[in-house]
């Protein structure tokens, strides 16, 4: 009789699409909207793998989050908007308490779905950078920094601290056509109109991320003072190799942090020297969670991590891992504060509004030098962490500048216009009327 009743347990537990394990052990479905394969792959696969590895040491090392199964999985949409809202869809419906939707296309389609179905979207260091307001966006998270702070800091770098210094200057964006490389230009215009600088957007399409002769061309006749990219994947692999072709000054070429992938830079290696890249992440490869990571999941085999191409030093692949360690972060969190194993939606939504990276909770975890504290709560989504600007030597990437920090003052107000403008236009919006910090 037990061992029919066991048969019967097993058959049912199949039948409704589970693995009989989930019986062993308590699990919180954590998924990744990843995207592995298409234009987009080359600068998403370290970063997933980051994740990833992150994750599956947890799990090794402390047997999950207090003996909750962290169950990190990939749903993966090549970095397509459409395949995106699939993914979001199939893993909502297979329990997930988070969503990360890799994609700030991706990330506005399912943003007005969050407040629906009561479901943290998190977004770390990208997305709608209005977010940052969480009265307005209650269920949106884009730390550490927002890409109006990055914009904010590059031309702080640039400026030599004085922005007054930029007037009559000409600075390029080469950006990528698409939702996420058009994110700057709002503060960027507002900056240009301040200080006398003439901004030139300089759009490129997917179809033209690998051959961006025109973009370069253009680039030659204007001979802007700066080019600052905002580029993703193919994108930044081209313009770094035309840049070097048309003997652009590769110490008036800067990137946003998702410019500054090794691999690109390697590809043309002494003749790059100069590129930098703005990085609210830092590599630290022995840091104690690294020294982990690779003792625990790498050298067992249990990563996809590309050991040939050096993946493990990269800035990419470490910022993965910080990525996850925000989101097992806010698992523990919301696990104190409610005083439960299995946190769901709602609750893992507050342990994400209260995030605390201080020095403390960072040396605790072992990410020594990897990120500078941050903080969330009710009101700022987005932590504001700073970032540190990094050159590349030829070889590789490493820190040229102090920590550098957002212009509040002129950030904090077109926050408010911006959220203000999408919550009147996507009505009725829930304000969060309680939100007073």
């Amino acid at each position: 009789m037990t061992r029919l009743l066991k048969t019967v347990l097993l058959a049912t537990t199949v039948a409704a699409g589970l693995a009989a394990p989930a019986f062993a052990q308590d699990s919180v479905l954590l998924p990744n909207l990843s995207y592995r394969t298409g234009p987009f792959a080359v600068t998403g696969i370290p970063l997933m793998n980051g994740q990833a590895d992150y994750m599956a040491m947890i799990n090794e090392r402390d047997g999950g989050a207090n003996g909750v199964k962290l169950n990190y999985q990939e749903c993966e949409t090549g970095y397509n908007t459409e395949k995106g809202v699939e993914c979001y869809e199939k893993t909502k419906a297979e329990g997930a308490i988070v969503t990360q939707p890799w994609s700030t296309g991706i990330t506005l389609q399912v943003l007005p779905k969050s407040n629906v179905d009561k479901m943290p979207v998190l977004a770390p260091g990208y997305g709608f950078s209005a977010m940052q307001d969480g009265k307005v966006f209650q269920w949106a998270f884009n730390p550490p920094a927002s890409y109006w702070d990055g914009a904010s800091m590059i031309l702080q770098n640039i400026a030599g601290g004085n922005l007054d210094s930029l007037k009559g200057k000409k600075i390029a964006l080469l950006h990528l056509d698409h939702p996420y490389g058009k994110e700057p230009i709002p503060l960027l215009e507002s900056y240009a109109a301040k200080y006398g600088f003439t901004l030139l957007p300089i759009p490129v399409g997917l179809k033209e991320m690998q051959n961006q002769s025109a973009q370069w061309l253009q680039i030659r006749r204007e001979k802007p003072d700066f080019v600052v990219m905002w580029g993703w994947g193919a994108m930044n692999a081209g313009a770094v190799t035309e840049a070097v072709k048309t003997n652009y000054p590769m110490n008036q070429f800067v990137g946003i942090w998702w410019s500054g992938l090794d691999g690109d830079l390697k590809l043309v290696g002494e003749k790059g020297k100069g590129y930098r890249t703005l990085s609210w992440s830092m590599t630290n490869p022995d840091a104690p969670v690294m020294k982990d990571i690779k003792k625990l999941v790498v050298d067992t085999g249990k990563s996809q991590i590309n050991k040939e191409a050096g993946e493990y030093d990269w800035v990419f692949y470490q910022r993965g891992v910080l990525i996850s360690a925000f989101l097992a972060e806010a698992v523990k969190g919301a696990q104190a504060n409610f005083k439960t194993k299995v946190v769901d939606k709602e609750q893992l939504r507050w342990g994400l509004e209260n995030l605390k990276f201080d020095d403390a909770k960072i040396k605790e975890l072992g990410l020594d030098g990897m990120i500078a504290p941050f903080s969330t709560n009710c009101a700022n989504h987005t932590g504001h962490s700073g970032a540190w600007m990094l050159e590349w030597n030829g070889t590789k990437f490493v820190k040229a500048s102090d920590l550098l920090q957002a212009d509040r003052a002129a950030i904090d107000p077109l926050v408010a216009e911006k959220a203000k403008e999408y919550a009147d236009a996507n009505q009725p919006w829930p304000i969060n009327e309680e939100c007073k910090m």
